[in-house]
């Protein structure tokens, strides 16, 4: 059977559940065992798929086609594994299938309550991936922090497995925050013995206490936690703010978190981790040899989770090319003929994030013909492959009203239009084109050139398409589509030959990029723009 490990939080939301997680799995999994990690969201969405990124930050899809929480992309660049649909669950989704159960009569006429149908159901999703025989320990992140309203009934399920399993088969971890008040010029433990004394109301006592702090503990700190919340003081971790979210698995290797849990969990025999790729990569990245400046131009600037993972892709990329990747962030809204050139000046590449409806559009278009007629290596993914189709169409083509039947439904020229199968669908939660689909590329392409090979599998999520109507007439102007779909005939990748680098891609490479495998476009696209500053 599997064991299970839970991840809980108090005190304060975003204190790095998800990192802490995904480092305690890649140094088990170091350690050679099966590991994966699950995360459930308290929110009532039945997945992010329909959220503003300005509320949740960028969805993340898999491969099975399942749209998550962008957590589940810290563990996919950690642990270099493929999560599922089964990887992310919310409240919603365990509500939607209790009461569709309740209208087939599965209930046999019970009056359904969240104990224990609602907390069955949770356990019952909590085990799956356990139940498959594939894993030796499993990860749980529980969203939200504890005491919250909405986090109940998974708190309540955790009580229940404790109970059910045998005490070395669960193992429960809370990451609390010890706040320095400069002031007082100390460091204060009483947030954390409030939150540890929360969730032990519940019925949950947690069995090892991480405290995020921005000052070392020390041990008088940490033996009087462990006094106060009831653990050993080995049991309490020191979790000090790193430079990268990268170097968070060394400390807790230091701090020996994994050796502690692998001791609740009555692991006695484990060999040495073997992090040395983990270590040569963050020797390149804190010791990089030169330095390039991207522009990222979107619309969701403001708030850096909407493009984490582009952002992450980055800096596995900069490590490969021994390069600090320095971005920019470039608002489209505030783009225009007059300023283009203002604003993009001092940059070695251009990538335009994806995106979507009308706002901030002509910005980006402005910007990629910018980066066409100044030989500025340009990368676009989804909307910006979409936006890089239009600028050609109207300024190279000479089709002036080109556009996107997304942001001008009735525009004579829809370069870019939408699916035939999306065209009769009304739902909007996850009905989009998603997850893996195979890519041919074009013989001496510079899709072929920088992956190696002539078929790919990459990630969707989209709606809308390059118009194949157009593509003899971008061809004959120099504007090819060197990446298809052979089932489908749609278009995946466009890009200019005679360009330094100029590719615009239709699904989302940075969503396959981690530490062990880089994502091939994002790595290339780094090399141009070093080449570029060097010239």
């Amino acid at each position: 059977m599997a064991k299970y490990i839970f991840v809980t939080g108090g005190v304060t939301s975003s204190l790095g559940k998800g990192i802490i997680a995904a480092s305690l799995a890649k140094l088990l999994q170091a350690r050679g065992f099966r590991v994966t990690i699950q995360k459930f969201d308290p929110y009532i969405n039945v997945d992010p798929g329909t959220l503003n990124p300005y509320e949740h930050g960028e969805c993340f899809v898999t491969e099975d086609g399942a749209e998550t929480d962008l957590d589940l992309g810290h563990y996919e660049r950690f642990l270099s594994i493929n999560t599922k649909q089964l990887n992310n669950v919310t409240t919603g989704r365990i509500y939607q299938t209790v009461i569709n159960k309740e209208r087939a009569g599965d209930f046999l006429g019970k009056t359904v309550q969240v104990v224990p149908h609602i907390t069955d159901e949770i356990k019952r999703r909590m085990f799956l991936i356990g139940d498959s025989g594939d894993y030796d320990i499993i990860l749980t992140e529980i969203g939200g922090t504890v005491g919250d309203i909405e986090s109940l009934p998974f708190i309540e399920a955790v009580r229940q497995i404790q109970w059910q399993l045998p005490e070395d088969d669960v193992v429960v971890v809370h990451l609390t925050l010890i706040p320095y008040l400069k002031a007082a010029k100390e460091l204060k433990t009483k947030p954390t013995q409030h939150s540890v004394k929360m969730l032990s109301e519940t019925g949950v006592h947690p069995d090892i206490i991480v405290c995020r702090t921005e000052e070392v503990l020390g041990n008088d700190i940490k033996n009087k936690i462990a006094l106060f919340c009831n653990v050993k003081p080995e049991a309490v971790i020191e979790a000090m703010d790193a430079s990268t979210i990268y170097e968070v698995p060394l400390l807790m290797l230091r701090e020996k978190l994994d050796v502690i849990c692998m001791k609740k969990l009555g692991i006695s025999v484990y060999p040495e981790p073997d992090l040395e790729y983990w270590k040569s990569f963050l020797d390149k990245l804190k010791y990089p040899k030169t330095k390039v400046t991207i522009g990222l131009i979107g619309k969701y600037v403001e708030l850096q989770d909407a493009y984490k993972s582009i952002l992450e892709s980055f800096i596995h990329a900069g490590a490969i090319n021994e390069a600090k990747v320095q971005v920019v962030n470039i608002h489209s809204e505030f783009i225009n003929e007059q300023n283009v050139e203002d604003k993009l000046k001092g940059l070695d590449g251009l990538l335009v994030a994806p995106g979507f409806g009308h706002r901030g559009i002509e910005g980006k278009i402005i910007a990629v013909k910018y980066a066409r007629e100044n030989n500025l290596p340009f990368f676009g993914i989804c909307l910006g492959m979409q936006m890089a189709v239009i600028e050609f169409a109207r300024n190279v083509l000479g089709i002036k009203d080109a556009h996107s039947v997304e942001m001008e439904p009735e525009t004579k020229n829809p370069v870019i239009s939408l699916m035939e199968e999306q065209k009769k669908i009304k739902m909007m939660g996850g009905t989009m084109r998603l997850g893996a689909y195979p890519c041919e590329l074009r013989e001496n392409s510079l899709a072929h050139q920088i992956y190696g090979e002539t078929e790919i599998t990459e990630r969707h999520r989209h709606r809308y398409e390059f118009n194949n109507d157009y593509l003899e007439q971008f061809e004959a102007a120099g504007m090819i589509g060197s990446g298809t779909n052979a089932n489908t005939g749609l278009v995946e990748i466009m890009e200019l030959p005679n360009h330094p680098f100029f590719i615009g891609v239709q699904f989302h490479p940075e969503l396959k990029s981690s530490v062990q495998k880089p994502a091939p476009l994002f790595v290339s696209f780094i090399a141009a723009a070093k080449k570029y500053n060097e010239k």
